[in-house]
């Protein structure tokens, strides 16, 4: 569950390896929806058609090195959005999927130790000290924090609510 104030999350683990792709996030031909309740129906489908109906708010994706690399559309961390995803782990991310995540809202958290993690570990993450816990395993694992401007962008729920709130308030 999300925790602006702290910047915080806690949730179970879904595992994912390396080079996870945008197609592998959501298939190219769900790109007829647009709004992420709709995608959320097909998160993963491909390569874990269970995701949809296992996941839970709040619940943190994992990956291994160059999340999201392929297509440079914004559906795939969407889906994740829809899915009540409340953030990625993972140890490298491809650079227009991390840009992508942060514009929409979805923070993203750089782990070198992505790979001690387990599925269904019960994780707890705080963004601001750059930290993971691992409740399950009883571990800490340092990340890197995601910088104070982007954070702004995150906990505004986007790159577009963050320039309202600049230009209008």
């Amino acid at each position: 569950m999300k925790n602006k104030t702290s910047q915080s999350f806690q949730g179970t683990a879904h595992k994912f390896g390396d080079n996870v792709d945008t197609d592998a996030i959501i298939p190219g031909t769900c790109l007829i929806y647009n709004t992420a309740e709709e995608l959320s129906k097909f998160t993963f489908s491909g390569v874990r058609p269970e995701f949809a109906t296992q996941t839970r708010p709040g619940d943190i994706v994992v990956g291994g090195s160059n999340f999201g690399c392929g297509s440079s559309r914004e559906h795939a961390p969407l889906a994740l959005i829809g899915s009540g995803v409340s953030c990625v782990i993972a140890k490298s991310y491809a650079r227009i999927f991390f840009r992508n995540s942060i514009n929409i809202g979805l923070p993203l958290v750089e782990c070198e130790d992505a790979d001690r993690i387990s599925e269904g570990d019960i994780l707890e993450v705080n963004l601001g000290a750059g930290t993971v816990k691992n409740m399950t395993k009883n571990e800490e694992y340092k990340a890197v924090p995601i910088p104070d401007f982007l954070m702004e962008i995150v906990n505004a729920g986007g790159l577009i609510s963050h320039t309202r709130q600049e230009l209008f308030e």
